[in-house]
């Protein structure tokens, strides 16, 4: 199952805690203080990997501890650093800290970001050693790590989003294009997650159909939206049997620009599919009532694969000029 969103709570490690120790010398029982610092506990660190089914590694366990730093030891010996922990996440995911009001976005495979730090390591007794105190007994604890709550969201970052209203055969052209086996039903939000397939290398995403209001949090609401913020270019697929295929297309325009004026300005491709349900003059008019819109208008029958190799070759053309 594709996790595209997960909450999870992590911790660094704490400090090692500084340690009362002297040396001793023959003839000389306490000869100074010799007690070491601890060391520092390991940071956390999110970092970005090409593989969008990261999060499902995460769901039987969202907690992530980093080690604590080692005591600090005899012979004025420091305590081992811990190591830092990495949680990889999927490219292109965005990282709210939930109790600090930041947020995080890595868009660059390996990209690394550190979102808590480690406590630093006490204070062994050499520490505060002195011309006034040769002989301090004082050492101090390990600071503790920072902790958190963190919403990982995962953005797509697909060459070209697939849209529409639910059941407008997103997923049946996606599977045309690519054999990425989305599921097909005659029946609205068959996907209720994001598809992908490839095209020539090109990878196209199969959006959650989307309603009124989604920009408000509506149906499938931003869990729709967040996923087409990244797309290089968008397919607008609009079914020719709705009555009104205009009044469709234009809902769905509505709910990109209420969500923001990026997605509203990326470059759009109209199609017009299930022409099979339509005449050949039914077919034209609309094609010339789109057409006026000033995109590219294709029109298909995916199924029956009439029109899909025009669309096709025009697509790969365009992708591959980007």
């Amino acid at each position: 199952m594709f996790v595209d969103e997960l909450e999870i709570y992590a911790k660094a490690g704490d400090g090692g805690d500084g340690v009362v120790r002297w040396r001793h010398e023959k003839f000389r029982p306490m000869a100074g203080p010799a007690g070491g610092d601890g060391g520092n506990g390991g940071n956390v660190f999110v970092r970005a990997v090409r593989d969008l089914n990261q999060l499902a590694k995460y769901t039987g366990d969202k907690n992530f501890l980093a080690l604590n730093g080692g005591v600090g030891r005899s012979l004025s010996q420091f305590g081992k650093n811990s190591e830092d922990l990495y949680i990889d996440i999927p490219l292109g995911s965005r990282v709210s800290d939930l109790d600090r009001e930041r947020v995080f976005e890595l868009t660059t495979e390996g990209e690394s970001i550190l979102i808590l730090k480690g406590g630093q390591g006490g204070f062994g007794n050499e520490h505060f050693k002195s011309s006034t105190n040769r002989a301090p007994e004082e050492s101090t604890k390990g600071k503790p790590g920072e902790e958190g709550r963190f919403l990982i969201e995962v953005l797509l970052m697909a060459d070209v989003g697939l849209i529409g209203l639910p059941n407008a055969g997103k997923s049946t052209l996606l599977n045309t294009f690519t054999n990425a086996h989305s599921a097909i039903g005659a029946y609205p939000f068959t996907t209720l997650e994001p598809h992908l397939g490839t095209l020539f290398g090109y990878v196209l995403a199969d959006i959650p159909g989307l309603i009124e209001g989604a920009s408000d949090g509506k149906g499938l609401g931003y869990k729709f939206l967040r996923h087409v913020e990244r797309t290089s270019m968008l397919i607008h697929l609009v079914s020719l049997e709705s009555e009104n295929a205009m009044e469709a297309y234009e809902q769905i325009r509505s709910e990109l620009s209420a969500y923001g004026k990026t997605l509203a300005e990326k470059e759009e491709w109209i199609v017009l599919t299930k022409i099979d349900l339509r005449t050949e003059a039914e077919v034209a008019a609309f094609k010339e009532e789109f057409s006026r819109l000033g995109k590219p208008v294709f029109a298909i029958s995916a199924p029956l694969e009439e029109g899909t190799k025009e669309l096709v070759d025009a697509l790969v053309k365009r992708l591959r000029s980007r």
